[in-house]
This record gives structure tokens, C-alpha cells and sequence, in this order.
């Protein structure tokens, strides 16, 4: 179980990806099925294959090719402009909430667009009680348990 706040969120399924190709090809799927407007908030270890998957939502929302797409560590916000936007927050370096209410960026929360989060743990106060929640793990060198969300798929 993931929580957000007090609210628990079911994981209600859960998918392996034996290579990097099947992350992104996960990826995509879930941007061409996931609602335009959903908040998706990714979860794992550093390394755990969270950027990747961000890759495919966005090859697959706003049709750019995964080598186009690249973790916004340094800048904390990508956006991608396509059919389905997609604002990619990486928030590894955020300090706390404070510093992400400061920047505005609360805003996309209810922008035209899926806002993808990486380390939403840093912002986990202010999350959407309809977020999506995804969780990663490394479970060989280039294979992941990706446990969904309901509605995610």
C-alpha cells in the first residue's frame, strides 16, 4: 500500500518488465490510456527505472520520441506539448513543499495535461486525493516489479 495523507491506495496490479524496451513500451501504454488531466505520481529508489517509464507516458501522450524525453533533475519541470501534454516534474533535489508552492507549481495540478512526479514524497501534503500512484522496483539488473494503481490501466 501506498499512502497519500490519511487515504490508502489499493495497488491492484502488478506487472514485470524484463528489459528496459518493456518499461518504455509499459510506459507508453499508459500514456495513450490514462486520462489527459490525471496527476501520476511515480515511486521507487534512486535507479529503480522511474524516468524510464516517464519516457514511454510521454512517447505515448504526447507522441515525442523517448530519446527526446530526459529527467528534469537540475530544472525540476519538463513539459511536453503533443495530444496529451505532459509536465515531468523530477523532484529528487526539492527540499519540501514549501519550495514547490514557491515556484508555482501547484498550478499544473489543473493544467490541460498528465503531470508526471517523480519523488512525490516530497510533496506528499499537497498531492491530489485522486493522484495515481505508481511504485517501481528493481528486481534484476534490467527488470522491475511496477505495481498500478487502480485506474492507472
Amino acid at each position: 500500500m501506498l499512502s497519500n495523507g490519511s487515504r490508502q491506495n489499493k495497488l491492484v496490479e502488478i506487472i514485470q518488465t524484463s528489459s528496459l524496451e518493456e518499461t518504455l513500451a509499459l510506459g507508453r501504454r499508459i500514456g495513450e490510456t490514462v486520462s489527459g488531466d490525471a496527476i501520476i505520481c511515480l515511486h521507487g529508489d534512486l535507479g529503480a527505472g522511474k524516468t524510464q517509464l516517464v519516457k514511454g507516458i510521454v512517447s505515448g501522450a504526447a507522441l515525442i520520441a523517448p530519446e527526446e524525453v530526459c529527467s528534469p533533475t537540475f530544472v525540476y519541470l519538463a513539459i511536453y506539448h503533443g495530444p496529451k501534454n505532459v509536465y515531468h516534474f523530477d523532484l529528487y533535489r526539492l527540499r519540501d513543499t514549501d519550495e514547490f508552492l514557491s515556484m508555482g507549481f501547484d498550478d499544473y495540478f489543473a493544467a490541460d495535461g498528465i503531470c508526471c512526479i517523480e519523488w512525490s514524497e516530497r510533496i506528499t501534503p499537497i498531492i491530489p486525493a485522486d493522484a495515481l500512484h505508481i511504485l517501481l522496483e528493481v528486481s534484476g539488473e534490467n527488470s522491475r516489479m511496477i505495481h498500478l494503481d487502480q485506474g492507472v490501466l
